[in-house]
């Protein structure tokens, strides 16, 4: 069993025929890969790589909440780079650092392709038992 989480207050559009999370079984809610949507003008925005990786992560954390679960219970995530070097790794970890507790998730960063975007990053996230 599967439920999808496509639409909710303050959600970034689904650009694509994808849901924006997905939880199976009621245990782990999958978050697609979230850009730098701003929710104030309901645009990707360009800024620096840790502004992009600031808004991204505030994506997730709003359809991880919406899908009932929280930050500080991700398992895993990965974190795409338009141009990964050891100053957009900093930047982006430096922002990335600040939305985990102590039980940090398990992570991989990757350059990639990305369309008009330097940051995107998915996560796993284990949902608190019913």
């Amino acid at each position: 069993m599967k439920e999808t989480i496509t639409k909710f207050d303050q959600s970034p559009p689904c650009g694509g025929p994808y849901s924006l999370g997905v939880k199976t079984g009621g245990k782990l809610l999958f978050v697609a890969g979230q850009g730098p949507w701003d929710p104030k003008t309901k645009k990707m925005s360009r800024g620096s790589v840790a502004e992009q990786t600031r808004l991204a992560l505030e994506s997730i954390k709003r359809i991880v909440e919406a899908g009932g679960g929280r930050m500080e219970d991700a398992v895993s995530c990965r974190v795409y780079l338009q141009v990964l070097n050891e100053s957009t790794f900093a930047e982006m970890n430096g922002v990335y650092a600040k939305y985990w507790g102590a039980d940090k998730p398990v992570r991989t960063t990757v350059g990639a392709q990305l369309l008009n975007i330097d940051v995107e990053i998915d996560c796993v996230v284990s949902l608190p038992s019913a």
